[in-house]
């Protein structure tokens, strides 16, 4: 294999040895020493690897020219690839990776790999500027092996994707030849990239330092906390979903930056008769077919958070951390009963959710203090749960209210409720008072839509450019006819819900 080194400065004081990241660029091995802690994967593969078919359309991980497939060992071993969004991708977390990007798929000009072939064959470049985009987003399609669901499989692979001179059609053919396409090799065999990313396996804490900067990728929850006692202004970088657009539209060098990813003990899913736990490194397309089995509603939720490549890189935990009053997963979590496992040094402690915003992005997180993982009541056949999100757009789009309600009825009465929204208000909120108001009444169309105009009265949202202040109070309340018809199977009257 060919090596590329980067070279980079040291600083001095602590943690100031040399670091070096080791990674796969279509199928050749590259070491990168101490790059900056905030330098972009898509910004190397363009200005140092020169790789210039990844392109930088949006710079926040929503229009997908930037999409690369990254591949890792699974459990057992075996090969993996995943579309993730390049531009808000810190090139630390590709450390011991493979990294494949659209002049990697096929070494030979007069023997395409089968996603560009497909393409070609089916006029589905047009300006080209997101060809390659999609052409990694179906690599990654193809590699995940037989697709049960069609056409709603597609659509899912390709969400992440943007087509500006409206391609959709011969792109989406592409996609079904794809689908059933032999598998063909990409740069090197399967056996050589698991024998490769072996190889690449350390046991160590990665640190990076550029200009009194630096960036870390500790192999444990307990290196984590000793880190995090250590720098407790660091920067915590789950997926970076969130993070990287500080870096890219905020134009922000963060002066330090603990990488979760690489901790194997914060990447659990233990799922026991009570509870299903998960760690702070799961991302969401790793926790969705569990909670799926639980939770069909909130795995909808999750599906429409984001593209598959930031459901790739993204966690349920890092939304959480982020405190955002329009995030979309706390509402579902607190109406869930969920609890918050959180870690400073070797002391744990759980809190629930509710419990856990405090104030517009401010946090019950003391210094040092990291969530190590959240935990989710088991769902119960007695109760009924819907989350809802109301948003501009179906895919990809940021809330204007997010709901949750889970119920429990008893000979046609309810008598339990939990009630929490987004949007609402400054922090995610459990709507106590609704709940309150609930319990005990018979479950019908007049007491849900009583409970809707009690809901319409219970805020005092703000207005934005996503919404009216009137607008979400007005969906806030409507939310319960809406639950009454999902439940009794019938469709909802009021036109855009």
């Amino acid at each position: 294999m060919n090596t590329a080194i980067r070279a980079g400065r040291t600083g001095r004081g602590e943690d100031k040895t040399m670091g070096e990241i080791r990674f796969l660029l279509n199928g050749e091995e590259h070491r990168v020493t101490d790059p900056s802690p905030t330098l972009t994967l898509l910004d190397w593969l363009r200005l140092d690897a020169r790789r210039t078919g990844s392109k930088e359309g949006c710079a926040e991980g929503d229009c997908g020219a930037c999409t690369v497939a990254l591949g890792g060992l699974d459990a057992d071993d075996g090969l993996h690839w995943k579309a993730v969004n390049s531009c808000i991708a810190l090139l630390g977390q590709v450390d011991g990776k493979a990294v494949l990007t659209v002049e990697g798929l096929s070494q030979d000009v007069e023997a395409q790999h089968p996603v560009q072939d497909a393409l070609v064959r089916h006029h589905a470049s047009q300006c080209g500027f997101c060809t390659p985009g999609f052409a990694m987003s179906l690599f990654a399609f193809q590699e995940s092996g037989p697709v049960s669901d069609g056409d709603e499989a597609i659509h899912d692979a390709l969400a992440g994707n943007l087509c500006r001179c409206t391609g959709y059609r011969p792109i989406v053919d592409a996609a079904r030849e794809i689908a059933t396409a032999p598998l063909v090799d990409a740069g090197l065999s399967q056996s050589e990239y698991i024998q490769a990313l072996k190889a690449f396996r350390r046991d160590d804490t990665v640190s990076l330092h550029r200009d009194e900067r630096s960036f870390h990728a500790p192999r444990s929850a307990a290196e984590l906390a000793e880190l995090l006692a250590r720098h407790p202004r660091a920067r915590l970088l789950a997926g970076g979903t969130d993070l990287g657009l500080e870096v890219t539209k905020l134009n922000r060098k963060l002066d330090c930056v603990i990488w979760l990813g690489a901790c194997d003990d914060l990447k659990g899913i233990a799922v026991t008769p009570q509870h299903i736990e998960i760690g702070a490194a799961v991302t969401y397309e790793e926790a969705l077919p569990v909670l799926a089995a639980d939770f069909p509603s909130f795995a909808t939720l999750i599906r429409r958070i984001g593209s598959r490549q930031i459901r790739n890189h993204g966690t349920l935990c890092g939304n959480i951390a982020n405190a955002s009053p329009i995030g979309d997963t706390p509402p579902a979590l607190i109406a869930l009963g969920a609890v918050v496992i959180l870690r400073r040094g070797e002391a744990l402690r759980s809190l629930p959710l509710e419990e856990f915003f405090l104030d517009y992005r401010k946090t019950a997180l003391a210094e040092g203090e990291f969530i190590a993982a959240i935990r989710i009541p088991r769902a119960d056949p007695a109760e009924l749960f819907r989350t809802y999100k109301i948003s501009k757009r179906y895919d990809q789009d940021i809330s204007a209210v997010c709901a949750a309600f889970r119920l429990t009825l008893e000979g046609g009465q309810v008598r339990q409720a939990r009630i929490a929204y987004g949007g609402m208000a400054a922090t995610p909120v459990r709507a106590r008072a609704l709940e309150e108001a609930l319990i005990g009444k018979a479950w019908t169309l007049t007491t849900a839509r009583s409970l809707g105009e009690a809901a319409e009265k219970a805020f005092r949202p703000l207005s934005d450019f996503r919404a009216s202040a009137a607008y979400r109070a007005k969906v806030a309340g409507t939310l319960f006819e809406r639950l009454y018809r999902d439940q009794a199977g019938e469709a909802m009257e009021v036109v855009g819900l």
